[in-house]
């Protein structure tokens, strides 16, 4: 998801976005250990995405302020 897109969304659906998002990182990581990810750039995509949350989330806590 583009960063524009994130920014549309409301505080709630980012948090459900951002808990599903660390759920497939987990899942990422527990596979990469077993040998069954062939991507491996998905991981870095995954911690991009919940890095941009995370950021949206941050900036609308401090502009409330």
């Amino acid at each position: 998801m583009k960063a524009n897109e994130l920014r549309k969304k409301s505080d709630e659906e980012l948090r459900g976005i951002l808990e599903e998002r660390r759920k497939k990182l987990h899942q990422l990581r527990t596979d990469l250990v077993g040998g069954k990810v062939k991507n491996v750039r998905e991981i870095r995509k995954v911690k991009k995405e919940i890095a941009q949350i995370l950021t949206i989330l941050n900036e609308r806590k401090l502009n409330k302020k």
